[in-house]
């Protein structure tokens, strides 16, 4: 029962990991052709930041499910939430430090991915009756 519980949650987020893994796809190629390999490949290392940190949060959030572990369901989002700005954080550092980036495509993609969370629910409508 708790599992069933979890399960359409669970299947959103693959949805809207799925999305934003495309949109990142499609930046990489359409920079990568557009502009050179270069912009192509910093243009996958910031979708692929944001997709690493929001599938731990994923992760995290539907963890436990049901009345009974609410606290714990509020404590996973939140621990959620606290690990994707670290993960964030650390990987632009390790980026920014240890890599000869592009810094426009990886920021743009970043944003865009970022920006895709906004416009993912016009997606998940569902209009049977």
């Amino acid at each position: 029962m708790v599992v069933t519980l979890a399960k359409p949650g669970r299947l959103l987020a693959k949805r809207l990991l799925l999305i934003q893994l495309s949109v990142t796809t499609v930046m990489t190629i359409g920079m990568s052709i557009a502009v050179s390999a270069s912009w192509g490949m910093s243009a996958l290392v910031g979708g692929s930041i944001f997709i690493i940190a929001n599938s731990v949060f994923s992760k995290c959030a539907f963890m436990f499910s049901g009345a009974r572990a609410a606290k714990m369901v509020a404590a996973f989002f939140y621990l959620g939430e606290v690990l994707k700005i670290l993960i964030t954080i650390v990987l632009f550092s390790i980026v920014y430090v240890y890599t000869e980036v592009e810094l426009v495509p990886l920021k743009l993609t970043y944003l865009l991915v970022l920006g895709s969370n906004i416009f993912a629910p016009v997606f998940f409508i569902n209009n049977r009756k």
